[in-house]
């Protein structure tokens, strides 16, 4: 059988923790071909983001040409998008070309505090990206972003995903891997709510966390899996990376999606549907 493929628009993280390098860690160990269209190259190592230099988007768009014209894809996974010009771009791409399942990581900030994203492109992911996207999978910061106030509790994490569904994504995933207590993700389809639960590792190593989430929820997507069973591989999956993450560096490490094991059998990861009353 011809090897599932999924093309990666994102950012680099010269680090190996997190953007491209963590992307293609985790198709890979999941039996997946990744390709990439570069957006960005950023200096950045697990103590914080020392630079950032943008990719011509018409270079943008010649990566993802080259890419689909020779060997197609199955599934598309974007990441950090760092400018409206480069998210108006791909937009168009993924219009021209109608590429789906797509799964939106909408990478705003790092989680040493760096900005990923230029303010006066938010309008643009909202307006171009999110209604082409199957899944997008904003945590609780730029879930709030998206929304203009902070999101605290469960039950905002539910309204939050209500109102960017609004947006018209597919499905909309928020991702509490903020609050305390058990790491509980909150799925709203448009008809009802499922939460995705897994006890908290604690630990400082979780550089890349968020990639490696939607990486193996657009790799499960090009396996030919629901979003559903996408959605309970990669929570599996970003448990085990950041339960054997990686203590590099001086700063905060980078979650290890090469831990996971070719046999691995599904873990303790349970969804509870919840009606969208």
């Amino acid at each position: 059988m011809p090897i599932p493929r999924v093309l990666i628009i994102a950012g680099s993280d010269s680090g190996g923790g997190a953007g491209i390098q963590a992307d293609l860690k985790t198709v890979a160990a999941l039996g997946v071909f990744g390709m990439t269209a570069i957006t960005a190259l950023t200096a950045q190592n697990t103590t914080g983001v020392y630079g950032v230099i943008e990719v011509d988007p018409e270079f943008v768009v010649r990566q993802i040409e080259v890419c689909l014209a020779d060997i197609g894809c199955d599934a598309v996974k974007i990441g950090m998008l760092s400018s409206a010009p480069i998210i108006k771009a791909v937009a168009a791409k993924i219009r021209a070309h109608r590429l789906n399942p797509l799964v939106v990581d909408p990478v705003m900030i790092s989680k040493t505090g760096a900005s990923l994203l230029k303010p006066d492109a938010i309008d643009s992911l909202k307006r171009e990206l999110l209604p082409l996207a199957t899944v997008v999978t904003p945590n609780l910061h730029e879930a709030g972003t998206l929304l203009g106030h902070t999101i605290k509790t469960l039950e905002d994490m539910k309204e939050a995903a209500r109102a960017i569904r609004e947006l018209r994504p597919q499905n909309v995933v928020v991702k509490g891997g903020h609050l305390e207590g058990l790491a509980v993700d909150v799925l709203f389809d448009g008809r009802e709510f499922s939460e995705f639960r897994a006890e908290r590792v604690v630990t400082e190593n979780t550089h890349g966390t968020g990639c490696v989430f939607a990486s193996a929820i657009a790799a499960g997507l090009a396996q030919g899996k629901t979003v559903r069973e996408s959605l309970v591989l990669a929570k599996e999956f970003v448990t085990v990376a950041i339960e054997n993450g990686l203590a590099v560096g001086r700063g905060r490490g980078p979650a290890n999606p090469m831990a996971w094991p070719a046999d691995k059998s599904r873990a303790q990861i349970t969804i509870h549907p919840r009606p969208a009353s």
